[in-house]
Formats: C-alpha cells, sequence, structure tokens
C-alpha cells in the first residue's frame, strides 16, 4: 500500500545524483517498510480461527462457518486525490477506487458483493461529495457490487477548503477456488493485462516531477504526448474483473497479481513459493508513453520506473503453457490488452527483470 503525499520538490531543490527517485518526491520505501514489519505482528495478534490468509495479501479470507469464504479489503486511491483537487475534477476518483478494491480480492479468487465508502473534508461543498460519490456508484455498478453505505463527515480545521479525503471498504465471495489456492508450479506462464495508465500508484513520483522539477499544471500539455497532463493523471484504474471473468470461472487462471505500489517487482513477489522465481521479460512489451516521457524527463533508471509505476501492466496473470493462447484470447475479447510476459521457474520466491530482446 502506498504511504504518499509528504511534500512535493520545490523549483531549485536539489534532486537525488542519477536522475529523480521515489525520494525525492518526499516517499522513503525503507521507512514504509517498517512500519508494514511492526504492523504485520499487531494483525498477526488478532489471528482467529476463520482466517485464511496472511498479512500482506492484497485481500483478507475469511472462513463461514456454514461454507464458502469471504474476502475483505480497504484502500484508497493515494495522492492521486491531489491532481483531482488541482484540476477540481472529482468525478473519477470514486471509480479509481471501486476499482482497485474490486482488483485487490479478484487476486483471492473473489467476487465483489458490496462496498462502503469514507468520504471527509473540513468543510461541506455538497458538489464535491456527490460528484465524488457518483464515480463510487459508477464503479460498482460496472462491477456488479452494491454501495452498501459509507460516511460522510465534515471535520472543521481538519482539511483545507476544496480538499477531502477518500477510503473504500469491499466485502466479496470466493468464487474462483483456482485463484485463491494458488498452485502454480515452474514452468507455468506470466500473462500481463494492460493498464489503463497509472492507476492509482506512483502519484507522488509523478506529481513531484511534473509539477515540482518541470513547473507544469494540470491544463499544460504533457510534454510529448497528446492530452493534457491533467488527463493522463486522473484516467482511470482498470477493473480487470470481467476480462478475467470466463478465464477464472474455467479454472484456467492459478493466480494473480495486481500491480499497484511496489510495481511489478513488489507485488509479483507476494504470489510466490518459496522454491520459484517469477522471470519477467521486460521486452515483450512496450512500456506506454506517459512511462516512457516519465523515464526521460526525471532521468531515471529503469529499476526506479518498475519499483515505482506498473510500467504499463496492471494485472498479470498465472497459466498453464497449454493454456495460454486460450486465456489471452478471452481477455482480449473483452476489450483488454493482454501477451506473455514471463514464466516461472526454480528460485527463492524472487521476481526477475530481464530483457530477452
Amino acid at each position: 500500500m502506498e504511504r504518499e503525499g509528504r511534500k512535493e520538490p520545490r523549483d531549485g531543490e536539489a534532486v537525488s545524483e542519477g536522475g529523480f527517485t521515489y525520494r525525492d518526491a518526499g516517499v522513503d520505501r525503507g521507512a514504509a517498510d517498517a512500519v508494514k514489519d511492526r504492523l504485520g505482528r499487531l494483525v498477526e495478534s488478532t489471528r482467529t480461527a476463520g482466517v485464511r490468509s496472511g498479512f500482506g495479501s492484497f485481500g483478507g479470507r475469511f472462513l463461514l462457518e456454514e461454507g464458502g469464504e469471504l474476502v475483505a479489503s480497504a484502500d484508497g486511491v493515494g495522492t492521486k486525490l491531489r491532481v483531482a483537487f488541482r484540476a477540481g475534477r472529482h468525478d473519477t476518483v470514486g471509480e479509481d477506487l471501486v476499482n482497485h478494491c474490486v482488483d485487490d480480492i479478484l487476486t483471492e479468487g473473489a467476487v465483489p458483493l458490496f462496498f462502503l465508502d469514507y468520504f471527509a473534508c473540513g468543510r461541506l461543498d455538497p458538489e464535491i461529495p456527490v460528484a465524488v460519490v457518483a464515480g463510487v456508484a459508477r464503479g460498482c455498478r460496472a462491477n456488479g457490487c452494491a454501495l452498501l453505505g459509507g460516511e460522510t463527515a465534515e471535520m472543521p480545521d481538519s482539511y483545507p477548503d476544496g480538499e477531502y479525503d477518500l477510503a473504500g471498504f469491499i466485502v466479496g465471495r470466493v468464487a474462483y477456488p483456482a485463484v485463491a489456492r494458488r498452485e502454480i508450479r515452474e514452468g507455468d506462464r506470466l500473462l500481463g493485462l494492460a493498464a489503463s495508465g497509472l492507476h492509482t500508484n506512483g502519484y507522488s513520483f509523478a506529481r513531484g516531477l511534473l509539477f515540482g522539477e518541470l513547473g507544469l499544471d494540470v491544463d499544460d500539455p504533457w510534454p510529448g504526448l497528446g492530452g493534457s497532463v491533467g488527463d493522463v493523471l486522473l484516467r482511470v484504474h482498470r477493473s480487470y474483473l470481467e476480462p478475467l471473468r470466463g478465464p477464472c470461472e474455467a479454472g484456467r487462471v492459478h493466480a494473480l497479481a495486481h500491480i499497484t505500489g511496489g510495481g511489478i517487482p513488489g507485488n509479483l513477489a507476494r504470489i510466490l513459493p518459496e522454491d520459484l522465481d517469477a522471470v519477467v521479460d521486460t521486452g515483450s512489451w512496450q512500456a506506454p508513453a506517459e512511462f516512457r516521457s516519465l523515464a526521460e524527463l526525471g532521468r531515471t533508471d529503469r529499476d526506479e520506473m518498475f519499483r515505482t509505476f506498473n510500467m504499463g501492466l496492471g494485472m498479470i496473470a498465472v497459466v498453464r503453457p497449454e493454456q495460454m493462447r486460450t486465456v489471452c484470447e478471452a481477455i482480449e475479447s473483452a476489450g483488454c490488452p493482454a501477451f506473455a510476459c514471463g514464466e516461472l521457474v526454480r528460485g527463492s520466491g524472487e521476481v526477475r527483470l530481464e530483457d530477452a530482446g
């Protein structure tokens, strides 16, 4: 989970030697990892008999006494909110929130049942929460998920005018046991599903570079791309539920990794057993123009980009070699580009980025 938003580099502020990094944007990965370790011990101390997942999973699975499993997850959209504030556009971040949560529980083999949102502000401008929740409702309808309730909190002196915080809570049921079991093995293939943009991660980096280092604003053209900076940054996070529904129902998907904060290495590692490595062929797809542009403008090396952004892959599926073509065709028939991007080999639970050329 991304914890962003401490500062934006000011004009003229020093950037780390070797190019712009996430630390320059105010995000300390080392400190975040240390906090996660401490949180993990606290979470595990509350474990009960019904818990079926460990700390660090994309969603938490819970076994019902009468049979079946529920999966729950909570998340936000990070500092993508600050782009919405800056642009005065509030009708997309709610949809981002729902889709992100749907994708998280999908990696546990679950389909959504219901969703709740939390919206907090300092002074209530009625048009803003209505726009935000309109996006939440749109995302829920598209994913067949009930917006069961939520909270709108007005807390004077807690947020500047025009700003707010937003969080979402989702509960689903396990419908795809093959995905939940994660019975993956040596020789299985990695299938990448195309992202619609930055999704909901890396925004402290992008804002720090574009708004801080380069002095751009949301209405300015993105250098070298069509569309404005705001248009590119506010593209809606893609939901992978419909593209993956058919292959998952057929039992052809054996694991899923949602590529969020930490990029491909950080998230793909979360589904690997201790005796397998994932070899990702970075030459099997071309990163979309916005990522290439960020790397060039920030003089940022490849490893930093892959640790920060999804680089064009929002979800990675693990499938058997003989089923790759069938699964890929089913996903693409639902309107989501997909392509082979690597394989699983003997190893020690690591993710290796290699360019097979």
